[in-house]
């Protein structure tokens, strides 16, 4: 949700353990997948808001590595708009992950495939929402959260938990076998890995972008 003034810790929030991925003035802690520095022309700061241009091609990896953790974001996304949030980037050179899907629902053609894990809040390919999504209109400010405390993984759009799910379940093993992931190692099990902020050729604005640890 909003704070006062976007992204900023209060004392509440240092004292839970939360850290700013993004602090709204410049773009630190992050590169491209494979590298060590930031791809050129693709990201800006804007107002506060980190503003991926759309050009595609302009993944952005955290240089940290996180296990157990909750993770907080606000969005919005241009009309027809595609992008994504991923974690568990265990591969410093690819861009591969669970993906928080980030879609213009009503625009994209991808929300039409995938019997609906392609679509805002899921677990692209694997999972769908579990729920109706509070899904906002284009550039209108949507809020997301990922949670995961042991095995257990958890969605969240605008206040509302829409997926989870267990890592490494029979269940979870046979939604990755189903998916385009079906050959990738470990993929559905729980990996120490990075986030990765997705340039998918749409302009995507993010703020207030923090984690903290979770104990299992």
């Amino acid at each position: 949700m909003s704070a006062a003034q976007p992204n900023q810790l209060s004392d509440q929030d240092k004292a839970a353990g939360w850290q700013l991925l993004f602090d709204g003035k410049e773009i630190k802690g992050w590169h491209s997948p494979g590298k060590t520095t930031m791809p050129e022309g693709k990201w800006e700061v804007q107002d506060g808001w980190l503003h991926c241009l759309g050009k595609g091609g302009g993944d952005l990896v955290s240089e940290e590595q996180f296990e157990q953790f909750e993770l907080q974001w606000e969005w919005r996304l241009a009309a027809a708009g595609n992008s994504g949030v991923k974690y568990f980037v265990a591969d410093f050179r690819s861009p591969l992950g669970h993906e928080y899907q980030m879609l213009d629902d009503n625009a994209h053609p991808d929300a039409k495939l995938g019997d609906g894990k392609r679509i805002t809040s899921s677990f692209y390919d694997v999972f769908g929402p579990q729920s109706k999504t509070p899904l906002n209109r284009p550039m209108e400010i949507n809020f997301s959260k990922v949670i995961v405390k042991g095995n257990h993984v958890e969605h969240w759009l605008n206040q509302a938990k829409v997926l989870e799910y267990e890592l490494g379940s029979d269940a979870t093993k046979k939604a990755v076998q189903n998916s385009k992931f079906k050959t990738t190692p470990k993929f559905g099990e729980l990996v120490k890995g990075r986030i990765l902020l997705q340039d998918h050729n749409a302009e995507v604005w993010i703020r207030n972008l923090k984690i903290r640890p979770v104990k299992e």
